[in-house]
């Protein structure tokens, strides 16, 4: 047999024991406070049908859907098969689209959010409204791999339905406050908008080109800039009026509330119609989030700002928008989400709205390492190495190496006897904190040296006070 060269699929990764540990931490800090806030787990499949994915994410999400082929050879009946639909040399000239559902069924997750909501149809009538769930799972994306994207990565979900209550949203802010200050990323920015408003600015702008156009140009800001998206517009209907008069929204300054009242005055100006008689919807939910905020002693107020340029999932978001970024790295957004109150429809329950968001697991892993926000200890499994002197002692170390497990301290024994230094340099290579020694003349006395690697300072204990100190 010849000898291959060992690869993997660009865009994905091996997670060797400290990455794990250090992935393991991040899920932790985010699965206590999902749970904290009454979400319960859940999990899907990592297939879904190809009918539940398309159509879900757009044009260009469809594209980066990975799908997977059915068994069988498509192109050619074999004998004894019963192959359910053969595809025909009309369907090759026809393309991709003709050709897609006879060879490929199925797809792997390309979000957590689209499975969730298949999810909740299918068990409706089983499930208590509001329904709280959060996931934690791997999804996929075709996309051209790069720093902070993969191909494969890992998505934490908070999703609730069955209510429209804003309350939702405020604790949404709150959730994503706590993980981030937890995990030490205290520079960030948590942004939000609303769909509404969005929808107001197009009509300020007196219908010209289509929403989409203009919601897809107004994202783009902060990549291609003013210019940039001057230029788009222009190429897409709208006049250079319309872009001023666009700018001149998107220009608004302030806090908060400031923003509010300004963009209202704006649109009372600009002669736009409320959406109800309560006022214009998007600005109108926005302020009662900030009033739930307020009421919940919310304190972050300088990492929370209404930004009137977000404008993300604009094929399913139909309310708030949120997106968050950390200001001291040069990183993607790291958490995304907004309120849908028609993607269940698409499976046949139309009316259940709701509301959610994601953390980026890997963008996250990315900043903590950059900013070196890894706790020491994270990294190491193992607390204390066990040295293994001679046979005599390797015997003598097991029922020790039995209590200290007993007590929850992780603990090994070096497989081989041997030099010292040769065991202090394996538990220093893996990260180990502490080495228990008991050579012949300690263990004649009934006792250990406890060794701190970090220090060097040695203890002369019994047993117990070993577990004392091992278990602090």
């Amino acid at each position: 047999m010849s000898v291959q060269k060992p690869s993997i699929p660009q865009g994905t990764r091996d997670f060797g024991p400290a990455v794990v540990a250090r992935r393991t931490y991040i899920f932790g800090v985010i699965r206590r406070v999902f749970e904290k806030f009454g979400y319960a787990p859940l999990e899907t499949p990592t297939l879904e049908n190809l009918s539940v994915l398309t159509g879900k994410y757009g044009e260009e999400g469809d594209q980066l859907l990975f799908k997977v082929l059915n068994s069988g050879n498509f192109l050619k009946k074999q004998k004894g098969e019963v192959i359910k639909e053969e595809v025909t040399p009309d369907d090759l000239l026809a393309g991709p689209r003709k050709v897609l559902p006879k060879i490929a069924e199925k797809g792997l997750r390309y979000d957590l959010t689209v499975p969730f909501a298949r999810y909740v149809v299918m068990n409706r009538g089983t499930l208590t409204f509001p329904f709280k769930r959060y996931q934690i799972q791997p999804v996929w994306r075709a996309d051209r791999p790069q720093r902070g994207r993969y191909r494969e990565f890992y998505q934490c979900d908070a999703d609730v339905v069955g209510t429209d209550s804003l309350l939702c949203e405020a604790e949404i802010v709150l959730m994503m406050s706590e993980v981030l200050t937890t995990l030490g990323l205290t520079d960030h920015t948590i942004k939000i908008n609303h769909r509404g408003v969005l929808g107001a600015f197009y009509k300020v702008l007196g219908g010209e080109g289509t929403e989409v156009d203009l919601f897809t140009a107004i994202d783009k800001l902060d990549k291609i800039g003013r210019e940039g998206v001057e230029k788009e517009l222009l190429e897409r209907g709208f006049s250079a009026e319309a872009s001023t008069r666009l700018f001149d929204l998107l220009s608004v300054g302030g806090d908060f509330e400031e923003k509010l009242d300004r963009l209202l005055a704006a649109f009372v100006t600009a002669g736009v119609e409320p959406d109800g008689e309560d006022g214009y919807k998007g600005l109108q939910d926005l302020r009662r989030v900030l009033d739930y905020l307020r009421g919940f002693g919310f304190e972050q107020w300088n990492n929370l700002e209404f930004d009137v340029t977000l404008a993300r999932g604009l094929s399913y978001y139909t309310g708030c928008i949120f997106e968050i970024k950390i200001n001291n790295v040069n990183m993607g957004s790291v958490s995304g989400g907004g309120r849908y109150d028609n993607l269940t429809g698409a499976f046949g329950l139309p009316g259940v709205s709701g509301v959610g968001f994601s953390f980026g697991v890997d963008r996250l892993y990315d900043c903590l390492e950059e900013l070196q926000l890894f706790p020491e200890a994270v990294a190491a499994t193992t607390r204390c190495l066990l040295t293994n002197f001679d046979a005599e002692g390797e015997l003598a170390m097991l029922p020790v190496l039995r209590r200290l497990r007993a007590a929850g301290v992780a603990s090994e024994l070096f497989p081989e006897a041997g030099k010292l230094g040769k065991q202090f340099k394996f538990a220093d290579a893996k990260g180990i904190p502490y080495v228990l020694i008991q050579g012949p003349e300690e263990r004649a006395a009934g006792q250990f040296k406890l060794k701190t690697l970090a220090t060097g300072q040695e203890q002369t204990l019994s047993l117990d006070e070993v577990l004392a100190e091992l278990a602090q």
